[in-house]
C-alpha cells in the first residue's frame, strides 16, 4: 500500500485569483488538507479561484465532495471558481458524476486565469 499524501499550495495571481495547486491523492485521509487551504481563502465577490489538479493522481468521493462543497462557497460569496489541468482519467470521472456539468474545466492554469477574466 502507498504512502498517501497531498500536498496543496496556495499562491496569489497577480490579477487577483488564488491558485491552489493540488498534487497527489485525494481521499478521505487527505482531504483536511486542501479543506484548510480553501477554508484560508477568503473569497470575496468578483475574486477567482483556479484549483489546479494537474498533479492529482487519485480522487475518491471525499475529494468530489469536497471540491462540490468549495463550488458551493464559491457561488455564495460571486466569487468564480475553476479546475485546470484534469487529467483523461480525472475528466472521466468528473464526467461520470456529472462535476464536468458544475465546474469549468480548463487544460491549464492560465487558460483558467484568462476564462476568469473574459
Amino acid at each position: 500500500m502507498s504512502n498517501q499524501t497531498l500536498t496543496v499550495t496556495t499562491s496569489p495571481h497577480p490579477v487577483g485569483a488564488y491558485v491552489l495547486t493540488v498534487t497527489g491523492e485525494l481521499d478521505h485521509h487527505t482531504s483536511p488538507r486542501l479543506r484548510e487551504a480553501l477554508d484560508e481563502i477568503a473569497l470575496a465577490t468578483g475574486t477567482g479561484l483556479v484549483i489546479d489538479v494537474s498533479g492529482l493522481t487519485y480522487c475518491d468521493s471525499t475529494g468530489i465532495t469536497l471540491l462540490v462543497t468549495a463550488y458551493q462557497r464559491a457561488q455564495a460569496t460571486g466569487a468564480l471558481l475553476t479546475l485546470a489541468g484534469s487529467s483523461p482519467d480525472l475528466l472521466r470521472l468528473f464526467r461520470i458524476v456529472g462535476l464536468d456539468q458544475i465546474f469549468t474545466l480548463q487544460p491549464t492554469t492560465e487558460q483558467a486565469i484568462a476564462a476568469l477574466h473574459s
